[in-house]
């Protein structure tokens, strides 16, 4: 069609049911939020509501309470694209990210249109009615519904509930406390006290620098992790943004954090030995003396795990104060006054924290029927990173593994939007990846990452093949430029009505030139 000519009018949708919002949002954390305001900005004829489970909004940044708890990506990336971060550390604590997420919300009247304490037990769709039924239960357990026409779950990775429990041996003759980061005591007490700190990863190693009150704290690893130290002030940032507009100063800092995420990523899968020498360069200079080969250098390539943030190197400072220490061994069972070790060693404790990991969970743990029938996500393949195959009008947020969530959030929603506006263009009220047969494709594990909270979760996951669209990338600089300018009438994505069963493959429309 030429550029300037008008489209032709189709036919509204007259079979689809009358629905509550068009846009149901379970989750008011950063995917979630995220996601409304998107809606606001590129879909503003849609209408929206959130729903959160918890009394606050914040997810993650609600949740976790432990000391010291903060980002483990700058806020340049972590941030959203609409949004600036204005603050002067890059590497910034839970309190002042949650304080970002409420300001946005109140900025942009969103927290009128959250349901708090309304956690979703299921989701049903109808065929016929082109529409989901949500069941949502209060605090209470009383339960009630809504119904939607789009479903967008922003409810995370992980399981709210229960962590990953390592069942250590002996745990009920500890006559200490033991505690899960997930669930930090309020007031816990731990001044003057012996620490043992269970994991190597982000939250131990935030934990650990945080303790200063306590007598000592020991990080107790079974295997090293491969650490990066960056100051937790971006200079380059903060000198932008004395010169330059605001926005433009973040858009300028955004852009560069991303490059380098994104070459030092490369980087590691190409030459990881160079990675390697680099990174242990870093940690003999912040050790010194202190510096201990069997700490810390890992049987692994870097990235073959997600990198540890470390800023300000404030995790190896308190290694130096001798306010803390790092142990390497394997845990032969807990006893009255602390862990027996295998090597033969005990560790004294007063309080063991067991930040031993995660546990995922898909689709929030919601159980998700199509007409009736159950769904199992493992059965089915990423679409454009956010959507299922054969399963309609739904989509989904699953953060990068070697890069901030948010940006995957961004585009994520972005594309909804787009994906959005060409069924209200189109006039039709069902959007479908379809996938055909299945065996076709040739399956590849996106997920090549060695940490155990991916391994042992790998059965519950979608699949993923070694091309687009059925694929959940890791490359974000890629998936940028496919979701913001990618044909949304690709062949893939059906576009149908309520009633109609989606074609086996739709041919790509032709849309007017712009």
């Amino acid at each position: 069609m030429m550029a300037g000519t008008a489209t032709m009018e189709r036919p509204a949708d007259t079979k689809s049911a009358p629905v509550d919002q068009d846009v149901l949002i379970v989750g008011a954390g950063i995917s979630g939020i995220g996601m409304a305001v998107h809606l606001q900005m590129n879909s503003p004829d849609r209408s929206f509501a959130l729903v959160e489970r918890r009394a606050q909004l914040g997810g993650t940044w609600d949740l976790f309470r432990y000391p010291g708890v903060r980002s483990d990506s700058d806020m340049h990336t972590l941030g959203f694209v609409f949004e600036p971060w204005k603050h002067e550390k890059s590497i910034a604590d839970g309190p002042s990210i949650l304080h970002y997420l409420n300001q946005i919300v109140d900025e942009r009247h969103i927290r009128e249109r959250i349901r708090f304490d309304s956690k979703v037990v299921g989701a049903d769709w109808d065929s016929a009615a082109a529409r989901w039924t949500v069941t949502m239960e209060d605090a209470t357990g009383t339960a009630s519904t809504t119904t939607a026409r789009w479903l967008y779950l922003g409810s995370g990775y992980y399981d709210y509930d229960e962590p990953f429990d390592a069942q250590f041996a002996g745990r009920e003759d500890f006559k200490g406390q033991i505690v899960h980061p997930q669930f930090w005591p309020k007031d816990l007490d731990y001044k003057g006290k012996k620490v043992v700190v269970i994991g190597s990863g982000a939250t131990a190693v935030t934990i650990v620098p945080s303790m200063k009150e306590a007598a000592h704290v020991t990080m107790l690893q079974r295997t090293p992790t491969w650490y990066f130290i960056r100051p937790a002030k971006d200079g380059f940032a903060n000198f932008l943004r004395k010169i330059l507009p605001e926005e433009l100063a973040y858009k300028i800092t955004r852009y560069k954090n991303v490059k380098l995420q994104d070459i030092s990523f490369r980087r590691a899968r190409t030459r990881p030995d160079k990675v390697k020498n680099f990174l242990t360069t870093r940690l003999k200079k912040a050790l010194g003396d202190r510096y201990d080969e069997q700490a810390f250098t890992p049987p692994y390539d870097p990235w073959d795990q997600r990198l540890c943030l470390v800023p300000d190197a404030d995790f190896f400072e308190a290694m130096k104060a001798d306010r803390a220490s790092v142990v390497t061994d394997h845990i032969e069972k807990f006893d009255a006054t602390g862990i027996q070790l295998k090597s033969g060693k005990h560790l004294d404790a007063d309080i063991i924290i067991t930040a031993t990991g995660l546990k995922l969970a898909v689709a929030g743990k919601i159980p998700v029927r199509l007409d009736g029938a159950p769904v199992d996500w493992h059965d089915h393949f990423y679409y454009k990173a956010c959507m299922f195959s054969n399963v309609p009008n739904f989509s989904a947020v699953f953060g990068y593994l070697n890069a901030s969530w948010t940006l995957r959030a961004d585009i994520v929603s972005e594309y909804v939007c787009r994906v959005l506006n060409h069924m209200r263009d189109t006039g039709t009220s069902v959007a479908t990846p379809v996938l055909a047969d299945p065996a076709s494709l040739e399956e590849e594990n996106v997920f090549d990452f060695s940490s155990g909270y991916i391994q042992r979760s790998l059965h519950i996951m979608p699949k993923s093949t070694a091309t687009l669209p059925w694929r959940l990338s890791q490359n974000y600089v890629q998936d940028r430029v496919d979701m913001r300018t990618g044909a949304i009438a690709d062949g893939v994505l059906s576009f149908t009505n309520a009633g109609a069963v989606a074609p086996r493959a739709a041919a790509p429309e032709l849309e007017a030139a712009e």
